[in-house]
């Protein structure tokens, strides 16, 4: 009974860490997402070029490589000290870049999608530019990508175990850490069932929030 009080303890205390690093990544790499989207849209030739060869780099280096060099960086780079505190902020700081090219690319998809006589309906009925956008586009290009942002959701609650990488401690670190010193597989099936729940619960959340938006069929 102690051993089993220990591990839902350790482990609940890796789950909160999960999800900190879940929720500032949202929250930060959605509208950092949309600001690339335009970026890639741009009809500047620097600015369209610049945001392609990021979203480039940040999908096609592992995420694990990203989190070591946000890190490590600051220390290589400018010879600046870093500690422990540091890990969490470039837990959060890696995850934001890295997932921000992702729904990019989600972004542009749905915005792309969108026929161009709703542009041109829009602009006769005298919407500007930004209104256009707000008010017709972005919600229907929400209800076309819920799908693919369910998915990087799911992925991203996964993904939170990489936190590993730098030793910051989230619910992954803390089943290893447990299964080491207990030599036993307990703690990572423990860790598997929060994980399950947590994105029953996402997929849950995302469902619900689906057939809300349904009147935009």
């Amino acid at each position: 009974m102690k051993s089993f009080s220990l591990l839902i303890s350790q482990l609940g205390a890796g789950m909160a860490a999960t999800v900190k690093i879940f929720f500032l990544t949202l929250v930060f790499s959605l509208p950092l997402g949309l600001l690339l989207s335009f970026g890639r849209m741009s009809k500047n030739f620097f600015v369209r070029n610049l945001s392609k060869l990021y979203i480039s780099i940040m999908r096609g280096t592992p995420l694990m490589l990203q989190l070591v060099v946000v890190y490590f960086g600051p220390y290589f780079l400018f010879n600046m000290q870093i500690s422990s505190a540091y890990r969490f902020p470039a837990v959060v700081i890696a995850f934001v870049l890295n997932y921000a090219a992702y729904f990019a690319e989600i972004y542009r998809s749905g915005i792309e999608s969108m026929p161009a006589g709703q542009y041109e309906a829009a602009k006769l009925l005298g919407y500007s530019r930004t209104q256009t956008f707000l008010k017709i586009i972005l919600p229907q290009v929400i209800k076309r990508i819920l799908p693919p942002v369910t998915n990087e959701a799911i992925t991203l609650v996964k993904d939170t175990s990489l936190s590993f990488a730098i030793s910051y401690v989230e619910m992954f670190t803390a089943a290893k850490a447990l299964a080491t010193s207990w030599t036993s597989m307990m703690p990572y099936l423990g860790a598997g069932v929060f994980y399950y729940i947590f994105n029953l619960l996402i997929a849950g959340i995302m469902g619900f929030a689906e057939k809300k938006l349904n009147y935009y069929r």
